[in-house]
């Protein structure tokens, strides 16, 4: 899966480095060894607070912006990374993503943020779920930051491409072995798949996605 991500991100054409911000685990050493295998940086940091791994990550690649790209999406779809970024820039924002309101299928999630913004969130924020989540500071303080929203022109919120459970597993491996196992296809191509066999919707329309700690009057992604 991380393997099969980063094939699929390394297409984006506005990103000039991929680096996992893992864990130091002992069981996320496998984490590490195949990112050495695949040439990718990596950086490991605290398991619970994820917002200080990222600050490390950030500064370790001595980046000016950060994408943040989950790893239960291996089918993330650079066009939309690439699209997210441009707003990021033509917007001047601190900000921005496309799941703020959601409007694509749960699996594309992209994040961009200025390490500005990101030094700002690791000083000062202090709840739990800011501090596990990495981003929540940011959309929870719309007066200290400014936000930028990048939407589809139709909602495909309905549909999760996310792993988090085995029907997720299941669904992703069938939507890659109708591809024949390639990692160039786009995300309309899976939409038109999903709307030719709906019976693959089924697999994981059960599963309820966990939240981020709720706050009042913010829409969570």
């Amino acid at each position: 899966m991380l393997s099969r991500l980063a094939r699929r991100l390394g297409r984006a054409e506005q990103i000039d480095e991929i680096v996992v911000a893992t864990t130091t685990a002992r069981r996320d050493n496998a984490i590490v060894e195949e990112c050495s295998r695949l040439g990718i940086p990596s950086f490991r940091g605290s398991e619970q607070d994820v917002l200080d791994r990222y600050h490390g990550a950030a500064w370790q690649a001595g980046a000016g912006a950060v994408v943040r790209i989950t790893s239960d999406c291996p089918l993330i779809e650079p066009a939309l990374v690439d699209k997210t970024i441009q707003l990021f820039f033509d917007r001047h924002a601190d900000y921005a993503s496309n799941v703020m309101p959601r409007t694509y299928p749960r699996g594309l999630d992209t994040e961009v943020f200025s390490v500005t913004a990101l030094e700002r969130a690791w000083r000062e924020a202090d709840a739990p779920h800011q501090r596990e989540h990495v981003t929540p500071y940011f959309y929870e303080h719309p007066e200290l930051f400014r936000l930028a929203s990048q939407q589809g022109d139709r909602d495909y919120s309905r549909y999760r491409w996310t792993l988090d459970t085995a029907e997720d597993l299941e669904l992703i491996r069938t939507i890659v072995d109708r591809f024949n196992d390639r990692d160039d296809f786009n995300w309309h191509e899976v939409i038109a798949l999903m709307e030719r066999e709906p019976e693959l919707v089924r697999l994981n329309a059960h599963v309820i996605q966990k939240a981020v700690a709720p706050v009042e009057g913010i829409t969570q992604p």
